[in-house]
């Protein structure tokens, strides 16, 4: 077993559709260490985030960050992040106010 730590989500301007961020590998899992969101605009954002499994889709089973408010200038820490387990091929989709956020995500692949 080999465990790799890197970036899962890069560091980018958030999408405001529904948008894949990160694919767990295909023969192993992820872990999230870490995924910050940080609002470099001028008013209020928000973000919400699903982890989704291998064959599921973006809904309320899989939302586990609704629309989460983040104030004009605040980089907010998503603690019920760190720790998720993503099985292989789970995915992380996030979307939100768009351009005002800036999102990351860290992590461990176990392969």
């Amino acid at each position: 077993m080999a465990i790799t730590y890197k970036a899962l989500i890069n560091s980018k301007e958030m999408e405001a559709a529904s948008t894949l961020q990160y694919v767990a590998p295909t023969s192993g899992r992820a872990a999230i260490d870490k995924f910050t969101a940080t609002n470099t605009s001028v008013s209020a954002a928000s973000v919400s985030v699903w982890l989704v499994p291998d064959g599921g889709s973006v809904g309320d089973s899989t939302l586990i960050i609704d629309a989460k408010s983040i104030d004009a200038g605040e980089t907010y820490s998503f603690h019920n992040l760190a720790g998720q387990i993503l099985e292989s091929l789970g995915n992380i989709y996030t979307s939100g106010t768009g351009s005002a956020l800036t999102i990351r995500a860290s992590g461990r692949e176990i392969t």
